[in-house]
């Protein structure tokens, strides 16, 4: 390897499945890697119709750590690109890091392209806003524990009782106790839950009900995998509370005199990208 050029693995975030949702970074490096490796359970193979004729598009779903990298490592002590394709966004719930450790173990060098979460592109979809003026300037991303486990802080009733807006990934097989788990950290039965389904796929949904229906809708869909639940508190304010002031004539900001008195205290903290 020291006689010569080594090259690069690149982590890429594929999105939630829809081809478009990739970034622009990471189509075009697919379509200029020399070996693709993706998660074929979770990556449409559409995701990496930039790929050269030729290049191998391997799926990484029946291989171990150890044959995945073996993969990765001997395109890159080759001098070539291998583009690592991972569903989502990378640095939530994936893989990256104990292939990183044994590639820093090799001395090759990696980096990571960010993707869209199914969490994002869920409120997308649904045209949502986990955020609200007047209501929810939080948001959580979580799972309910599993095999693998959270952190007994992190329980969903002990998030819960923040009254934040939420994302609750991970935990599709089991509705009822999300549900009750919820209930448990104090969201109303009446709080807003959309449920999104197989998003950025072909045939994938999205589902509004309440957080007193949520287990009874997911069964009664069939949502038992690639399913998001948002927990959105806070959806039924009234248009005049839940509004921004960012664009209001009475906000004044770096870029913006006022040009009318302020109707009610300013949200300092409103971004300032009029």
């Amino acid at each position: 390897m020291a006689d010569q050029k080594v090259g690069r693995v690149w982590f890429i975030g594929a999105g939630p499945g829809d081809p478009e949702l990739i970034t622009v970074k990471g189509r075009r490096l697919i379509g200029e890697a020399d070996l693709v490796v993706y998660a074929g359970s979770l990556v449409p193979r559409e995701v990496l119709a930039s790929a050269r004729p030729g290049v191998p598009l391997v799926d990484s779903a029946p291989l171990s750590l150890a044959e995945t990298h073996a993969l990765l490592r001997d395109c890159a002590a080759s001098g070539g690109l291998a583009a690592r394709v991972h569903t989502g966004e990378p640095s939530i719930y994936g893989a990256v890091r104990e292939q990183a450790a044994l590639l820093d173990a090799d001395n090759i060098p990696w980096d990571v392209v960010p993707g869209v979460s199914s969490a994002f592109a869920t409120a997308a979809a649904a045209k949502v806003s986990f955020t609200n003026p007047g209501g929810p300037q939080t948001f959580i991303l979580t799972r309910l524990s599993g095999r693998t486990q959270v952190p007994p802080s992190e329980s969903l009733p002990s998030l819960a009782a923040h009254g934040a807006a939420m994302a609750v990934l991970l935990s599709a097989s089991e509705p009822e106790r999300v549900q009750a788990e919820l209930l448990a950290g104090g969201y109303p039965p009446d709080t807003a839950i959309v449920i999104g389904h197989k998003v950025g796929w072909p045939g994938g949904e999205t589902i509004r009900t309440t957080l007193a229906a949520l287990a009874e809708t997911a069964r009664g869909r069939g949502f038992t995998r690639q399913t998001v639940f948002l927990v959105l508190p806070g959806q039924g304010l009234d248009d005049e509370a839940s509004r921004s002031r960012l664009y209001d004539a009475s906000f004044a900001h770096g870029w913006r005199e006022a040009s009318e008195p302020p109707s009610a205290p300013d949200n300092a903290n409103e971004k300032e990208d009029a």
